[in-house]
């Protein structure tokens, strides 16, 4: 089977129907997305699932409700990327060929990168908010807990939303406050960074969090190794050369994260990275090589945090920057690296961490000050983000 489309986006994830509706609304009519998925997930959601502080269902919604009027939905999955024949290739053995190229594919979790992470999910005493279906296990296992150790795992490499392993670890601390079970909980932080946060602003008032809650942070550290049997993970430091076994309760992990495999054994690839990430201009998103392919979100190479915000951004700047190329103009377009991470330092408190390639912070709310835990900014994550993803950014409005 093969088909042709003037536009075709693979992926029909945030990043693909943000663009796709930016399409249609900018008149396109020949527009393709490859997705394979008959539920679309709001990811960030998944967190607070796993706090207790949100219901999973309002996290999932069917594909078809979400995808754009007027595209053509290809219900396949995207196995390789023929760029000079300008097709793509699909898991079913067909092909679509194209005049220009959209990859938005995500990232995949390599669960199997750290020995025991896979078996350990599947006991009882682990868990994952980086699942759906492992979320509400999550707050089981917080909520069952009234002593012992509980360990959260943070893996080095670029992961998509990067907050989102303390994030749990703060609204577990908060629980067991409210509670009165923290004092006799020791809670433990494995970070690969030297710091809390990579702007120092936001890193200030996250030291302040984990003194409030008394929790241990472990700096460039990883969890290599799980023995799901004996309840104990290996942590190595990677600054110290050095590893401890520390006995568990309960544990919530982060798997490593890549890009998926199809896309590091494509052509598209940036060369010698070991992620695979597609080679893009960090600032127009165009391939380096490949002029008619453009991409965003988690899988492309530019070196932001990996967020809904960044695609917020990317979005625009990739339809634009298209147009522009099917029009033989410039592409002047530029995406500056913004992105952002509402991190929940409480049950009702939240510190909304903006910034960009600087490494500086860049607000994006006026007058608000949001370099500190806001209660205002709580509600922003659990009720305002969720509407406006689904009302305006996945409709190409926001």
């Amino acid at each position: 089977m093969s088909m042709h489309h003037r536009i075709v986006v693979i992926g029909g994830g945030n990043a693909g129907l943000s663009v796709a509706a930016r399409l249609r609304n900018a008149g396109q009519d020949d527009v393709a997305v490859i997705e394979p998925s008959t539920e679309h997930y709001y990811q960030p959601l998944w967190t607070l699932v796993g706090g207790g502080a949100a219901p999973r269902r309002e996290s999932v919604r069917p594909e078809a409700q979400v995808m754009p009027q007027g595209v053509a939905w290809i219900k396949d999955s995207a196995s390789a990327i023929e760029p000079d024949d300008h097709t793509v290739r699909l898991a079913s053995g067909g092909e679509v060929g194209y005049d220009y190229l959209v990859v938005s594919p995500g990232l995949q979790l390599d669960w199997n990168r750290v020995p025991g992470m896979e078996e350990a999910i599947a006991g009882p005493q682990a868990s994952s908010n980086y699942d759906y279906e492992l979320a509400p296990k999550t707050w089981k296992l917080i909520k069952g807990m009234k002593r012992g150790t509980a360990v959260f795992t943070m893996p080095s490499g670029p992961i998509k939303c990067a907050g989102a392993p303390q994030k749990i670890a703060y609204l577990a601390a908060d629980y067991w406050r409210q509670q009165g079970v923290l004092d006799e909980i020791r809670v433990v932080l494995v970070l690969p960074t030297p710091g809390m946060f990579g702007v120092e602003v936001f890193a200030k008032e996250l030291d302040k969090v984990v003194e409030r809650y008394g929790i241990e942070v472990r700096f460039n550290s990883e969890v290599t190794d799980i023995d799901p049997a004996a309840q104990a993970v290996t942590i190595t430091d990677n600054s110290a050369h050095s590893s401890e076994q520390l006995d568990y309760t309960m544990l919530h992990v982060v798997p490593p994260q890549s890009a998926p495999d199809w896309i590091k054994h494509s052509p598209v690839a940036k060369p010698g990275d070991p992620n695979g990430y597609v080679d893009i201009d960090p600032n127009t998103l165009q391939h380096v090589r490949w002029p008619e392919i453009f991409a965003l979100g988690d899988a492309g190479s530019s070196p932001n945090s990996k967020t809904g915000a960044a695609i917020r951004k990317q979005a625009p700047v990739v339809v634009e920057n298209l147009l522009a190329t099917m029009e033989h103009r410039p592409v002047n377009g530029r995406y500056e690296g913004y992105a952002s991470c509402p991190l929940t330092t409480s049950r009702n408190t939240m510190l909304l961490a903006e910034f960009d390639y600087s490494m500086q912070p860049a607000p994006s709310i006026p007058v608000i000050d949001t370099t500190h835990e806001r209660r205002d900014m709580w509600y922003l994550k659990r009720y305002g983000l969720p509407a406006m993803y689904w009302n305006l950014i996945l409709k190409g409005r926001a």
